[in-house]
């Protein structure tokens, strides 16, 4: 057993350890009454909120927070806690189940969209470790919702404070903390929709059109369709020590969601494929069925049902992928696990943190099969294009006659170029079923020395194991050798030329080339799994102490409290390892679009940091409160070097009822070990024609501007559709690790007011601005950057990522850009967050039996979402602020809001809840010659996607005193989102369903008892 592993097993024994004797320290208790979300306070009269590790007197900091609190769990009846934190305005949702293509499998939050991997998830305080080796952000599925009291979440740089990964702001998990008794909460709940599409483009004429040519592929779903079904169970068990000097609460769980395909919705029945006059056409796939079969010159062919090759017509024959896509994952979760924590001596609290999951899900895409490949076996010419031989026994005298085979080429086995694209609808659509087992463990110690001075000391490590099996997948070994079948001299039937040969016994001839051809024995030997394993690690050791100066005498005339201070040190460790099989790393899986090729690696840092608070004036005219905060924190990276974070805030409250507040910082980030070590390997990016196809007039930009494009020639014909633009619109980009990176750094601005008026009681304001710039971004230009830099501009550098195959492809075979990690301008983005709240007594206004009110809103106005590529050119940066798609991803509306009310009835026990969720308009992203973006046609069915809204509507009722019921449904209304062409893998069957409601209304149903 290596030193590492022994190292690893034995933190984890001391944790379980720990863990024991905090649970055996605590004897047993009679059963109490039952505790609720709003558990006991805490026993110190000063708390610590997120943001700053030095107790405040009150819920304020100089950097705004926002919260979502448990009871807004309950109320939105959600399974998946990213569920609710993304629909804060601040919040984006990254990985969730929503995603298919590219779905690593997790959940992640990417604040004021700058990435997961600059959000930086904590549990009371800590931090988690990577969800899986390919994604370097927090797993939210890890967070078991039951045990969670609040989140709070922090927008604008935290590095000073928690480290390097907190650029863009923390997400705080509280848990609940002193639970007492035995709590059992279950829920179910399902989608409901209409399918009665009325948006632009005419959706539901044009798929019942292609149903009526198609029905194989184009079909209307039912008009009224219930999908999605979900269910979950949770219990919670908890124990206070004698005199309550601890607790102990254990908590175990089952959640189990079921897939949702796009087939079940109108506005995906079919994939987008753009648009004709004032309606909308369904695209799709060049590998279709029964197939594409072209030289990318003279001619284009599919087969028709008595076995003859006839025109390929792409309006009649692509492939239409989406509806085998999964909107939504299928999921099951297992939580256990436990919070403790207990007073040994008045001057020490021992706690800890005791987490397991085992999360498995499906990824589901449309079927594999032959994506016009240039294998390396036994079916290419020595320039590299696909072929065929005309006495291949599978070819009928017609088709041989269509691809021009004369009778001396079949004689003699002359060998004609042709690529397939062929889709495997036969053997059913590609799965990614992935599986997580997470372990996590948290042991410390707190506790006051004396009156001016405590500490808290801590140790965690968590690992994370993952297991991939990608099923339905074709090998492009076996696929070449399937297809090059010869007449067997012995027999006179068709077999494998590798069988004869002695390569492969095991061949058996694919025959795609007449309806019916392909057997069963043939889909087994085609079809192999391909596996993946990895794991990640993190430990951490933190110390830090904190101390009321004032004790000694440290404070200023002019304030009645001291100086607070805090000091502290941090060690960290990060690891991780993803070991693919070898059909994975060989590329060999026909539908990978590459190689996935295997990823080790390791990065430590050394913190020391120190933070202050400085009241200057307190009580007095003009200065209520008056004071300053800073912080700062030294890393030293073993790979990275040292970096160097700091914050200086001021808090000022001329009056009680007015606060000011302005934060400035620096936040510095290494890169991570994913950044650093992940190797190099093919993956995709969405682009709606090749600048260097010439049918596609709207981007072409001319033969000057691609001829010499290495190793590609362009010429008059060349452009034959689909030869050049990708029929659904995806391109292949060479991805990988760059260990020379260096690490970036922001600044952030931020100042804001608050307003809680004595005149209006129950009412406070907030209006905070930011600005975040991060300078020297660890990221990459982006492939259709590269293509713009290289077509537009002339960047020789940005030509020399650009590879295209023979053909001047960038979607089949080797064809590709490159774009490998690397350190560019920047990013930044502005903004102004406002949030308010305000609760009255109906009684007060006269309506004595009405009950009572509460509002609750929170929007964002984005002003800014600025990337700098570092190109140079006038183009280089661009503004992604009220735009979506191409270089902008996923919309970036302009404002965002969740407005929730509260209604405290008069019968006894019952509240009723709404919220109105608001996302504007966004407009596709076109990137001009100046750097602009709205240049888009005008004329475009989905030049704008509209303004949404949505109305949730909850209740709960406590029918008895430890029994209480909810119910409710999101999207009332059953809103269809907004449709576009252009959502590539950044969005899911036409839309992009991690913003918006994309599956109809979502009924549920849920009891929690407490005994």
């Amino acid at each position: 057993m290596n030193l590492q592993i022994k190292r690893e097993r034995l933190l984890t024994s001391t944790m379980i350890a720990g863990l024991a004797l905090a649970g055996f320290a605590a004897p047993a208790l009679a059963q109490t009454a039952p505790a609720t979300q709003a558990d006991q306070p805490s026993q110190v009269s000063d708390i610590v909120v997120t943001g700053s590790r030095l107790r405040q007197p009150n819920l304020t900091t100089t950097s705004p927070v926002t919260q979502v609190t448990g009871e807004d769990i309950d109320v939105q009846g959600v399974t998946r806690v990213e569920d609710l934190v993304s629909q804060l305005p601040q919040a984006f949702a990254a990985q969730n189940s929503t995603v298919a293509n590219g779905a690593s499998g997790t959940a992640t939050v990417s604040l004021r969209n700058l990435g997961s991997s600059r959000t930086l998830v904590l549990i009371d305080g800590k931090r988690m470790g990577y969800g899986s080796p390919q994604d370097d952000a927090a797993d939210l599925n890890q967070i078991p919702g039951q045990m969670v009291e609040r989140v709070e979440v922090l927008t604008g740089g935290a590095s000073a404070v928690y480290g390097s990964d907190a650029v863009a702001g923390v997400v705080n998990f509280i848990m609940r903390r002193n639970f007492e008794g035995i709590e059992i909460d279950a829920q179910y709940g399902f989608n409901q929709h209409n399918n009665d599409y009325d948006g632009v483009g005419n959706l539901r004429n044009v798929i019942a059109g292609r149903a009526a040519t198609n029905p194989s592929q184009f079909q209307l779903p039912d008009d009224n369709v219930y999908t999605g079904f979900s269910r979950e169970v949770n219990v919670l068990m908890g124990i206070n020590a004698p005199d309550d000097r601890g607790n102990i609460t254990l908590y175990a769980g089952y959640r189990k969601n079921n897939k949702v395909l796009g087939r079940d919705y109108d506005y995906s029945a079919c994939s987008l494929g753009g648009q004709d006059g004032n309606s909308f056409t369904c695209g799709g796939s060049g590998t279709s069925f029964p197939g594409l079969f072209t030289d990318f010159d003279q001619y284009e062919y599919t087969v028709d049902d008595s076995g003859n090759f006839i025109p390929y017509d792409s309006n009649l024959h692509a492939y239409n992928f989406g509806p085998l896509n999964y909107f939504q994952r299928p999921d099951e979760r297992y939580t256990l696990g436990a919070f403790g924590h207990y007073d040994v001596t008045d001057k020490i609290e021992v706690y800890t943190q005791l987490m397991f999951s085992d999360y498995s899900t499906v990824a589901q895409i449309a079927p594999s099969g032959n994506f016009f490949g240039e294998f390396s076996d036994g079916f290419r010419t020595t320039d590299g294009s696909a072929t065929i031989r005309c006495d291949n026994p599978l070819l009928s005298a017609q088709q041989r006659a269509a691809i021009a085979c004369s009778a001396g080429d079949i004689t003699s086995g002359a060998a004609k170029s042709m690529f397939i694209g062929r889709r495997n609808v036969e053997g059913g659509g590609r799965q990614s079923d992935m599986r997580f087992q997470s372990y996590r463990g948290v042991i410390g110690a707190r506790g006051d020395l004396n009156d001016a001075w405590s500490y808290d000391v801590a140790m965690q490590y968590s690992r994370t194991q993952t297991r991939e099996i990608y099923r339905n997948e074709f090998s492009n070994t076996r696929l070449a050798r399937a297809l090059d079948v010869v007449t067997d001299p012995v027999s006179g039937e068709a077999v494998c030329s590798s069988v004869l040969a002695g390569i492969d016994a095991e061949c058996v001839p694919y025959n795609i080339f007449r309806s019916g051809g392909v057997t069963q024995e043939a889909l087994d030997y085609l079809q192999v799994p391909l596996v993946a394993t990895g794991w990640t690690t993190q430990q951490v050791v933190t110390g830090s102490l904190t101390a009321d100066l004032g004790a000694y005498g440290v404070k200023l005339p002019w304030a009645t409290r001291g100086v607070q201070a805090a000091f502290g040190a941090e060690y960290r460790r990060d690891a991780l390892d993803f070991s693919p099989d070898v059909s994975f790393t060989s590329g060999d899986g026909a539908g990978q679009g590459g190689p996935t090729p295997g990823l080790s690696g390791a990065n430590q840092v050394y913190d020391v940091f120190v933070e202050a608070q400085v009241p200057i004036a307190e009580g007095m005219a003009f200065a209520d409160q008056l004071s300053v905060d800073l912080a700062y924190r030294h890393s030293e990276y073993e790979l990275g070097g040292g970096t160097d974070s700091w914050k200086i805030g001021g808090d000022w409250a001329p009056v009680p009822s007015v606060r000011f507040r302005a934060s400035a910082q620096r936040a510095v980030r290494a890169p991570n070990v994913i950044e650093l070590f992940t190797a190099q390997g093919f993956n995709l990016f969405d682009m709606d024609a090749d600048p260097c196809d010439k049918n596609a007039s709207a981007t072409y930009v001319g033969d000057a501007a691609c001829i010499g494009t290495n190793p590609w020639q362009v010429s008059p014909n060349q452009a034959v559709s689909p030869g050049i633009s990708s029929p659904s619109g995806q391109y292949n980009f060479l991805q990988g690790g760059n260990t020379a990176l260096t690490p970036e750094e922001s600044d952030t601005l931020t100042f804001g007011v608050v307003f809680t008026p004595e005149f209006l009681p129950g009412f406070n304001l907030t209006v905070d601005y930011f600005d975040i710039k991060i300078d020297n971004l660890i990221s990459s230009v982006g492939a259709q950057n590269s293509l713009d830099a290289c077509y537009t501009a002339g960047l020789a550098a940005a030509c020399a990522n650009i590879e295209r195959n023979a053909n001047g492809q960038l979607w089949v075979g080797t064809g590709n850009v490159i774009d490998l990690n690397t350190n560019i301008g920047g990013l930044s983005t502005s903004g102004v967050d406002v949030a308010a709240n305000y609760s009255i007594d109906l009684a007060d206004f006269g309506w004595e039996r009405a009950g009572t009110l509460g509002f609750a809103m929170v929007g964002t106005w984005l002003s800014e979402l600025k990337t700098d590529t570092g190109l140079g050119f006038a183009n280089s940066e661009y503004d992604c602020a009220g735009f979506y798609a191409n270089q902008c991803g996923v919309p970036n509306p302009e404002w965002r809001h969740r407005l929730r009310v509260d209604w405290g009835t008069p019968i006894e026990g019952l509240n009723i809840n709404g919220t109105w969720r608001y996302y504007g308009p966004a407009e596709i992203a076109v990137l001009g010659a100046d750097g602009s973006l709205s240049n888009a046609p005008a004329n475009r069915l989905d030049r704008e996607l509209d303004a949404q809204n949505y109305f949730d509507l909850a209740g709960t009722w406590q029918m008895r005193d430890n029994i209480s019921v909810r119910a409710g449904v999101n999207n009332v209304f059953d809103s269809d989102p907004p449709l576009s062409y252009s959502v590539g893998t950044t969005g899911n069957n036409n839309t992009y369903p991690q913003l918006y409601n994309a599956m109809g209304r979502y009924f549920f149903f849920g009891v929690t008892a407490n005994f």
